[in-house]
């Protein structure tokens, strides 16, 4: 990761519109945030949209950041409000759905017949296939709660649900998650 002072000078080149500048912030934090959006889309193409619309806002409203705090928890909060924000114009209401029919709990993984990895790299893929596989009503109130640390009062805001529809789908979620990874985890050990 960059020093604050390298960070410092990229961000002023973003702000004067410098396109290298702008290719290095957006290289800087690819990786990280593809996997933030990841956690709330259903594939990678969706994800890798997400992450550009992201991108367009950070630079839009970089100006804003004030150094106060960390920058990679800056972005990785308009990230999550992308993410979000892409849920609800997609949608027939899959937030207040908790409908897992289409969503195969036993589909196979092909990150389990991988055996040369090591089983520590593989139990944590597996874990995050499994959140992938959540319906996106769970996916999303389990990635707010668990990974953004959001309270159940702030992803009934965020989301347009009540306080206990989210701590309902957050349970449900939990339960599917334990049924999930205990089938995957028999399979490897």
């Amino acid at each position: 990761m960059e020093n604050k002072e390298q960070l410092k000078v990229i961000i002023k080149g973003c702000l004067r519109n410098e396109r290298r500048a702008q290719e290095e912030l957006f290289k800087l934090y690819y990786g990280k945030m593809l996997s933030v959006c990841m956690r709330y889309t259903i594939d990678r193409d969706s994800a890798e949209e997400v992450l550009q619309e992201g991108f367009i806002k950070i630079f839009d409203k970089l100006e804003a950041f004030d150094y106060k705090g960390s920058f990679e928890g800056w972005i990785r909060r308009i990230m999550s409000n992308t993410a979000i924000d892409s849920i609800r114009k997609g949608k027939k209401n899959p937030i207040l759905s908790d409908n897992d029919e289409d969503f195969k709990l036993g589909a196979e993984d092909p990150v389990v017949d991988q055996e040369d990895l090591d089983l520590t790299e593989l139990k944590a893929e597996v874990a995050l296939k499994a959140i992938s596989m959540l319906s996106p009503a769970y996916k999303a109130v389990f990635n707010l709660y668990v990974m953004e640390e959001y309270t159940h009062k702030e992803i009934a805001e965020i989301l347009g649900i009540s306080e206990g529809t989210s701590k309902s789908n957050l349970s449900k979620a939990k339960l599917n998650l334990q049924k999930i990874l205990k089938e995957k985890f028999m399979n490897i050990e």
